[in-house]
């Protein structure tokens, strides 16, 4: 029997240039959030964007009062809009997903109905990748590697929909700027002997705006952080002494 929904959630979303998508998630979030706790925030770190996302977020914040902003002067990275939004959480247990609209909060009840007693995570897996195909190729390759390198037990290393109860998160200590915080934070909480259970969700083709992970300059940030990593967290296992 799945246990009662959690009394609390923190929902957060890292954004990058997503003036597109943002408003949308956001309400789709107010939605999600609604069905499954009475006892809830939304924290979107607005990482330091060119474009108007800023603008429409304060539109936001004036029109509902559970959501709060963290502004980033300048772009620190996926893993340091993330990190800023877990240190500003509150709530029992934190949800995110990205800014772009590739994963529908909507479908937060789906991790809410995965939760049984002694489950500290639920990691969503992609039901059917929505990218092209070359992307498409990347992203397994990328999955694939990460589980061989690092132990993975997950479907799904790579799919950023997560609720994380929050006193798991307060037990490691999370240090990437890019999006190799994923590796590190799946990694550190698997380790720590973390229970994990996982629900099937969708993904999306991008609406607006191109992919950051994807651009050279971001891969070879994850890229130069993940070989560290490795050598850290599986091979001396530094985290663990």
């Amino acid at each position: 029997m799945n246990q009662t929904p959690p009394l609390s959630i923190s929902a957060v979303f890292p954004a990058y240039n997503d003036a597109g998508t943002i408003a949308s998630v956001a309400i789709a979030a107010l939605r999600a959030l609604s069905q499954v706790s009475a006892d809830y925030e939304i924290i979107i770190t607005n990482d330091g964007s060119a474009d108007h996302t800023a603008e429409i977020l304060q539109g936001l914040q004036s029109l509902y009062p559970a959501l709060k902003i963290i502004q980033h002067s300048r772009n620190r990275g996926y893993g340091g809009a993330l990190r800023s939004g877990f240190s500003a959480a509150t709530k029992e247990w934190v949800f995110y997903t990205d800014g772009d609209a590739q994963y529908n909060p909507l479908e937060l009840p789906k991790l809410t109905q995965a939760l049984q007693p002694g489950i500290d995570v639920v990691n969503g897996y992609k039901i059917k990748r929505k990218d092209s195909p070359l992307r498409w190729a990347a992203g397994r390759l990328y999955h694939h590697t990460m589980r061989l390198l690092f132990g993975f037990r997950l479907r799904d290393v790579d799919c950023d929909f997560r609720l994380i109860r929050r006193s798991a998160l307060q037990q490691i200590s999370l240090q990437s700027d890019s999006g190799a915080i994923c590796v590190e934070m799946v990694k550190k909480l698997q380790d720590a002997g973390f229970t994990f259970a996982e629900a099937p969700v969708n993904h999306y083709p991008r609406p607006y705006g191109i992919s950051q992970f994807f651009q050279p300059h971001h891969l070879w940030q994850t890229l130069k952080q993940i070989v560290p990593l490795w050598w850290k967290l599986a091979i001396r296992k530094e985290h663990l002494r």
